[in-house]
């Protein structure tokens, strides 16, 4: 999206701590662009939801990925540049919101 970001982050261990790699990701990132831009990226507050339940998470993968189509940016999703996912193909995907 043009003006925003959504991230589906999934923890890969007990361990795993999704508000601490939000937080360390905006602070990274903060910093480079304002190194660049003179300006910081983000908002003073965001959105974060965890998610426990994995048919909300197919639910919240839907919305995240049919996000530019809706918006009218692209006609097919697959040409849409910024999605797709470190674990899943783009097939995979596409399959994902095809069928809800």
């Amino acid at each position: 999206m043009p003006d925003h970001l959504h991230l589906l982050v999934e923890g890969k261990s007990d361990a795993s701590d999704g508000k601490d790699s939000i937080k360390r990701a905006r602070q990274y990132s903060a910093f480079y662009y304002s190194q660049r831009y003179g300006a910081t990226p983000w908002q003073r507050y965001g959105y974060d939801h965890v998610l426990r339940d994995d048919e909300k998470t197919l639910a919240v993968a839907r919305y995240i990925l049919r996000n530019p189509l809706r918006a009218g940016l692209v006609k097919r999703l697959e040409d849409y540049p910024f999605v797709g996912s470190l674990e899943w193909p783009l097939e995979a995907l596409l399959d994902w919101i095809s069928e809800g």
